[in-house]
């Protein structure tokens, strides 16, 4: 029943087997992937592996690093893209204070156009959110950005965030780090909500879980962060399984 929630699928690090990844994926027993844009091009890119694939669902959106490269044109393919039936959110989408790779003023807008665009469409949404918390809880509350759910990706943050960020209709989901030895915020959070409302995500290419640090991640290896849920909340694997896959399908409205 596992499903990834967050992969990227489209990148680069797979231009020479991406067919035997998603192969392995679900010979070994994923039952979906959720593949998720980080700019106009990938988003194209993610929505074409999703007509090929029925078990892969598609999300598209500009990232905070791309956010600069929004233009008006961009919006409008957006909109035509996000339109699509195999596309079940806006994202990856939200601010990144870390790197910086486009002004924050920029960052700022694009993640208000791209909840709009989302609320116009009825979709939710999934946020990327580094290094710039208060902010990102203070767009989403201006923006009603909860309106029709969404997704927390790769949670960071603190656990009075994420009861205000659950308050407001979001989803929480873990990906390798909380396998990492030093995840103690991350094991904190991941000990405290709900479990009606958390998923579990690779972020593949990047994030490769425990014991297999180091490598190129895939989708496979979300079982490594479903295996250190269930540690965490003392439930067995197959149970925690399920309710992470019945959460994606519920947020993203996967039949």
């Amino acid at each position: 029943m596992l499903i990834d929630s967050h992969a990227h699928l489209q990148d680069k690090a797979y231009r020479k087997d991406r067919e035997e990844v998603i192969e392995r994926a679900f010979s070994e027993g994923l039952a979906g992937i959720v593949c998720v844009g980080y700019d106009i091009e990938s988003s194209a890119e993610t929505l074409e592996l999703a007509h090929r694939y029925p078990n892969i669902f598609a999300v598209v959106g500009v990232h905070p690093h791309d956010a600069k490269t929004l233009s008006e044109e961009a919006q409008s393919e957006l909109f035509r893209m996000a339109r699509d039936p195999r596309v079940v959110a806006v994202g990856e989408i939200g601010l990144d204070f870390y790197r910086d790779l486009s002004p924050r003023d920029v960052q700022r807008e694009a993640f208000r156009v791209q909840i709009r665009i989302a609320k116009e469409l009825g979709k939710p949404i999934v946020i990327h959110d580094r290094d710039a918390h208060q902010e990102v809880l203070q767009i989403i509350k201006e923006e009603n950005a909860g309106e029709n759910g969404g997704v927390m990706h790769c949670y960071s943050g603190s656990w009075p965030m994420a009861i205000e960020l659950l308050k407001l209709g979001f989803y929480i989901s873990f990906a390798g780090p909380l396998t990492f030895k030093n995840a103690r915020k991350a094991v904190e959070v991941a000990g405290k909500v709900p479990l009606e409302r958390v998923l579990v995500e690779t972020d593949c290419p990047y994030l490769t879980p425990e014991p297999y640090r180091g490598r190129r991640n895939e989708p496979v290896h979300v079982r490594e962060v479903a295996k250190k849920l269930a540690e965490i909340r003392r439930k067995s694997w197959e149970e925690v399984a399920y309710l992470t896959s019945r959460n994606t399908k519920e947020v993203f409205r996967i039949r």
